[in-house]
């Protein structure tokens, strides 16, 4: 490997370990310590969203760097970039699933911010707490496929790895 190869991968590796590590922290620590904060649930969510709006900006850097070189890493298991389509090897499959895979989260991460983050804090803002309730679940269930989502792309990560 040469060292132009190893500061990629561990550059693409730190962004991993930070944007998924972030965002289960969000989800295991911020989320649940929230709840000690008061009872005042719309102040309570206000200050969560403000958490999930910075950690979004350092999300969206994250996000950047690791589709760059994923794409330059992806470049080892290929010699063009339609062998991805190919199907021929065991990484070529696995690489596949994993750019339907890391598509798909991408997707659901913008839909979740731009959509459901925003009308959490603004129903949080106008104490309609009855809504608010009812949106938060459908939300957790896109944060849950977006945790899950990250797990299957590591596992995938893993098994590029690893000998047919």
């Amino acid at each position: 490997m040469s060292l132009l190869n190893a500061i990629i991968l561990f550059i693409h590796l730190f962004s991993a370990v930070l944007f998924v590590g972030g965002s289960f922290f969000m989800w295991l620590v911020v989320v649940p310590a929230s709840r000690t904060l008061g009872k005042d649930e719309s102040e309570r969510t206000q200050v969560v969203g403000k958490m999930a709006k910075e950690f979004g900006r350092i999300s969206n850097v994250l996000l950047a760097v690791l589709i760059l070189t994923g794409i330059y890493n992806a470049s080892w298991y290929l010699t063009s970039f339609r062998d991805v389509f190919s199907f021929k090897t065991y990484g070529d499959t696995v690489l596949f699933v994993k750019v339907v895979l890391v598509v798909a989260l991408i997707a659901l991460i913008y839909l979740h911010g731009a959509y459901y983050g925003r009308k959490i804090v603004r129903l949080a803002r106008d104490k309609k707490l009855e809504e608010l309730t009812a949106l938060r679940r459908k939300s957790r269930v896109i944060s849950f496929a977006n945790l899950a989502l990250m797990i299957a792309i590591l596992v995938l990560a893993v098994m590029l790895q690893m000998p047919p």
